[in-house]
C-alpha cells in the first residue's frame, strides 16, 4: 500500500478491532502490554495512530503527560511538565517507510506546543536514533526477568525497624503523595489504573507509622511486571522486592535503575537476569526530574 493510502490521527478510543490491531503490534513486537495499559494512554494522555483505507491500525506512537504541580526542578521552559512518548510501534509489512519518524515528530510537535518535556526510554537500537532527534542520555536502567520461583526462597533482608505488610486503601493518599516527591510529578491516575492488576505485589513499607516505601505491580502479556519500586534505601527496597518475590510463581519482569547495585545484586541472588538495556532520554536537556535516590524500579519504559 502506498504512503499516500495511509491516514494519521489521534485515537481518543479504540473500537474491538481497532484494539486488536494494537494488540497485534505488542505481539509481533514480542513487548509486554496488553488492553489495559492501552487503556492507560486513552484516558490519560493520547495514541497516534497510522490507519490504512480500510481501518486497520499499522503503527502508534502514544503519548503520556505529567502535570508539573509537584515538579520541584523544572526549568522555566517545561513549567507545564513533562510527558512520556512510547509505544512507538509499526507493523513489519510498513516499516522503513518513515511512519515511526513521522509519529515521533507528531507527538513530540505536540508536546512542544504544550511546553511539556519529552522524556522516553530508549533501547540501544532506538537511543541513536532518538540522539538525532535532539534526546539526550540521563540514566540507564535494565530490564531484568526471572523465568521462574526459584526453590530457594528469597534471603532474608533486615530493614532496619521497616514493616512491609500488603497496601491499605488507607495508606492510598500518602502513597500518592510520596511517589510524587520520588517521581518529580503527580500520577496518581496512571498509579490508579494499576491498582487490582497484580494485588499480591501492593505492598508498602512503613516505620514508626510513616510511609517509607512501596512497591505495585501489573500482569502482563508475556510476565507480571513489578514496579514502581520507590523506597528511603536500599534494605527498604530489598526487603519490599523480598516480600514479593515469594509470592509469584510464573515469569516476573523489573526494570531497576542501574545505579541501585545493593538491589540489583539482591535480585541477581534470586535468579533475575538483565535481558534489556534502557536509557532515559530527554528532549533537549540530561537533567533528570525523579530523585535518584529513592527511585529502584519504574512503572516500565512505557509509563515511566
Amino acid at each position: 500500500m502506498e504512503i499516500s493510502e495511509l491516514t494519521v490521527g489521534c485515537k481518543a478510543s479504540f473500537s474491538a478491532s481497532e484494539l486488536d490491531d494494537a494488540c497485534a503490534l505488542v505481539r509481533e513486537a514480542s513487548w509486554n502490554q496488553v488492553p489495559a495499559d492501552w487503556a492507560i494512554f486513552l484516558a490519560h494522555g493520547q495514541v497516534h495512530a497510522v490507519q490504512t483505507a480500510t481501518g486497520r491500525i499499522v503503527a502508534t506512537t502514544a503519548t503520556l503527560p505529567y502535570a508539573a504541580a509537584s515538579l520541584p526542578r523544572a526549568p522555566a521552559r517545561a513549567e507545564a511538565g513533562f510527558a512520556w512518548i512510547s509505544m512507538v510501534l509499526v507493523a513489519g509489512p510498513y516499516r522503513r517507510r518513515g511512519l515511526a519518524t513521522q509519529l515521533m515528530r507528531r507527538a513530540m510537535d505536540d508536546l512542544a506546543g504544550r511546553s511539556l518535556v519529552a522524556v522516553l526510554d530508549a533501547t540501544p537500537e532506538g537511543r541513536a536514533v532518538y540522539r538525532a532527534l535532539g534526546f539526550h542520555d540521563c540514566w540507564g536502567f535494565h530490564r531484568l526477568l526471572r523465568r521462574e520461583r526459584s526453590a530457594v526462597a528469597p534471603p532474608a533482608v533486615p530493614a532496619a525497624g521497616a514493616t512491609v505488610r500488603p497496601l491499605r486503601d488507607g495508606d492510598w493518599r500518602a502513597l500518592c503523595d510520596y511517589d510524587a516527591r520520588a517521581f518529580g510529578a503527580a500520577r496518581t491516575q496512571v498509579l490508579g489504573r494499576l491498582r487490582g492488576r497484580l494485588p499480591s505485589a501492593e505492598l508498602v513499607a512503613e516505620r514508626d507509622g510513616r510511609l517509607i516505601g512501596f512497591l505495585l505491580g501489573r500482569d502482563g502479556r508475556v510476565a507480571a511486571q513489578l514496579g514502581p519500586l520507590i523506597a528511603e534505601d536500599d534494605t527498604v527496597a530489598c526487603a519490599l522486592m523480598a516480600h514479593a518475590l515469594g509470592l509469584f510463581a510464573g515469569p516476573l519482569f523489573t526494570d531497576v535503575a542501574d545505579a541501585k547495585t545493593a538491589l540489583n545484586d539482591f535480585l541477581a541472588a534470586c535468579g533475575f537476569i538483565p535481558v534489556r538495556p534502557l536509557t532515559r532520554m530527554l528532549h533537549g536537556r540530561s537533567t533528570r526530574f525523579d530523585d535518584a535516590a529513592r527511585t529502584y524500579a519504574v512503572i516500565g519504559p512505557e509509563f515511566g
